[in-house]
């Protein structure tokens, strides 16, 4: 069975894995806004061999076929277009979902991309997230240990990529601390927590949320129910969504990257971004 890394390697080389899939994609940049392909890359840090860019929401990593819209990849070609013509190499060590915002380590050559695979595999790449969910989690800190596989191996679904918490399952571990529990004034109570992901699996943090009966606020597949996301395949962004699921994406912003790198140890912080901060600007404090 195709994994989620040969399908992100599929959709990468051109190669049309799941037409309906790729179509699906297409309709999303149809029916809701993405970032201004013309606006400049937000460079957190650039080192020799390394490269943190904030990404913004709505903006999608790689492109899934050719002459199709602006992608992370295709400023990246533009922005090191000096060190690919110099033999380097530009590899992305971690993936953003493309409504998730924030940290994006990118590697400039190929001996840097080995070092942060190798390190990524060994755990030894320490991520956290900021995620905003629906009602107030009753713990101030737990850990979600819970196996993932997609949920189309075990049941129907009519999300190909939709994730479940299933036994038989590749290990899937996340730590959720609360750093502000809110009251909205329209939407009532939300918690602004800070996630730690020990596995990355797909979706992980998103399921793992879910399952504590606390869905990120916006997310399409595990928020309410699976049909906001269908709905909106065929319908794009609506008021009717609006409604259900407050806001156009999901309210994860990848804040924080941690790790060592020729003996020298680095951290790098992305505050949250504008959206999600102007939503806890309009909240109480609890």
């Amino acid at each position: 069975m195709t994994n989620q890394a040969d399908l992100q390697s599929n959709l990468e080389s051109g190669f049309e894995y799941r037409q309906n899939e790729i179509q699906e994609v297409e309709k999303q940049f149809i029916f809701c806004p993405y970032s201004n392909p013309d606006s400049k890359l937000q460079i957190v840090e650039e080192i020799p061999d390394l490269l943190l860019i904030d990404k913004p929401p709505f903006l999608l990593v790689h492109p899934t076929k050719p002459n199709g819209p602006i992608t992370l990849w295709h400023r990246l070609k533009e922005l090191l277009a000096y060190e690919n013509i110099t033999g380097g190499q530009i590899s992305l060590i971690n993936r953003l979902d493309r409504e998730t915002s924030g940290l994006i380590l990118i590697a400039k050559n190929y001996q840097a991309a080995r070092t942060c695979a190798m390190a990524m595999e060994a755990g030894a790449i320490k991520k956290e997230y900021l995620a905003l969910v629906w009602g107030w989690l009753g713990k101030e800190e737990q850990i979600v240990d819970a196996p993932l596989l997609r949920l189309g191996k075990v049941a129907s679904s009519q999300i190909w990529l939709k994730q479940a918490i299933h036994p038989e399952g590749s290990p899937a571990v996340t730590k959720v601390h609360v750093e502000k529990k809110l009251s909205h004034p329209k939407k009532g109570p939300i918690t602004l927590v800070r996630c730690f992901p020990q596995t990355g699996r797909t979706h992980q943090i998103r399921v793992h949320l879910a399952s504590l009966g606390h869905p990120i606020i916006g997310d399409k597949i595990y928020g309410p129910t699976e049909e906001c996301y269908l709905n909106f395949i065929e319908t794009g962004w609506t008021t009717a969504l609006e409604e259900k699921l407050w806001l156009s994406r999901q309210a994860l912003h990848s804040t924080s990257l941690e790790l060592s790198y020729n003996n020298q140890q680095y951290r790098w912080n992305a505050p949250l971004a504008k959206d999600l901060a102007a939503i806890v600007n309009e909240c109480n404090f609890v």
